[in-house]
């Protein structure tokens, strides 16, 4: 068998022992697999090598941070964290951020998931193009279904198994990538004009430069 058959079944094998190395050695390997393709050892390098970006991790407990950091340095370029949501809005406009994971509670002693609400209202808002997966706690699975109607793209529940959320990130990542249709944009667009109107189906309508009648029959297609 010659290098480059080598180099095929050393790659398709090798996926599960890439997304576990830990950052310094999967560092290097990289670097190797890259030079590889270069030589255009295995047609389907690009592939199994999919970049994800920039992931930021917002919670409040550094040893979480430090655990996700770890886990996901193998799957994303760049792992950002912050211990509050407070300045997220400014660094957005410095980093290119791909995806957030949010947890849901930021003050202490209140675990009623509001602040996570809020934020992720905060994030929707001016920056809807970027996905949020939630952090919620396991008995807390109603609170995780109010955050995805309020648009978040999923959520993982603490303690979390780190292939399922590795899973969860890159399925996200991947529907974002996918082209939306006409349908699912009017969708979209009318359900951000509601929220910014507070559910003011008459100032929506203005916004949207259509009749409230017109609005209505839209909402109806969309139940």
């Amino acid at each position: 068998m010659d290098i480059h058959s080598d180099c095929k079944i050393f790659i398709h094998t090798s996926v599960y022992f890439f997304d576990n190395l830990p950052p310094r050695e999967w560092k290097s390997v990289k670097i190797t697999l890259m030079e590889w393709a270069g030589e255009g050892l295995f047609s389907n390098f690009a592939a199994v090598m999919k970049n994800y970006g920039t992931i930021l991790v917002i919670d409040d407990n550094e040893a979480i941070l430090t655990a996700l950091k770890y886990c996901l340095a193998g799957t994303f370029d760049k792992v950002l964290t912050m211990t509050s949501p407070e300045g997220v809005i400014s660094l957005l406009k410095q980093e290119d951020v791909s995806i957030i994971l949010l947890d849901m509670n930021f003050t202490l002693g209140v675990n009623s998931g509001q602040d996570g609400l809020v934020w992720l209202q905060a994030l929707r808002k001016h920056h809807p193009e970027i996905p949020v997966v939630l952090i919620t706690a396991y008995a807390d699975v109603q609170l995780a279904v109010r955050g995805l109607k309020r648009g978040a793209a999923d959520f993982i529940t603490k303690p979390w198994d780190n292939d399922e959320l590795v899973r969860k990130l890159k399925d996200v990542l991947d529907a974002a990538d996918e082209v939306a249709t006409l349908d699912e944009v009017e969708a979209d667009h009318i359900r951000r004009a509601i929220d910014r109107c507070h559910g003011n189906l008459t100032k929506a309508a203005e916004v949207l430069g259509i009749t409230r009648q017109t609005l209505y029959n839209k909402i109806k297609k969309l139940q």
